[in-house]
């Protein structure tokens, strides 16, 4: 049984960590229409950058969303790990220093713990748990 004060510290973590992805980083984008970040998807080399891009903001958004609420935690923190990769990659690829890179790998090192521990118990992913 975790003690109160950590599942409360997971909980902030959990949100905040949401929260920034999907309004500072997805929302942004899906707002602007994706134009620019559709250049950077280009510029990476994958095929179809326009879809691509589309489903990178979608990603930060919606995957955010649902890591903010504690919803289906465990994959939407995968998603956002690969597009954190992808990020982290880019950086890399650009000759950019680590200091650059290092907002991708904070929010990945966080993703990565929520895929292998979960949401917690203060999330909607208990909430349904409890209920199956």
């Amino acid at each position: 049984m975790q003690s109160r004060q950590t599942v409360l510290g997971w909980t902030v973590v959990r949100v905040s960590f949401g929260v920034s992805l999907a309004v500072l980083h997805g929302l942004p984008k899906v707002m602007d229409g994706v134009e620019r970040h559709t250049t950077t998807v280009a510029a990476l080399g994958f095929p179809f950058p326009a879809l691509f891009a589309w489903l990178s903001a979608l990603g930060e958004l919606v995957g955010g969303l649902l890591i903010a609420a504690g919803l289906f935690t465990r994959p939407a923190a995968l998603i956002a790990i690969a597009n954190l990769a992808v990020a982290v990659y880019r950086h890399q690829s650009q000759g950019d220093p680590f200091a650059r890179m290092e907002l991708a790998l904070l929010f990945m090192a966080v993703f990565v713990a929520m895929a292998v521990a979960g949401a917690g118990p203060w999330s909607l992913d208990a909430k349904v748990r409890h209920r199956a």
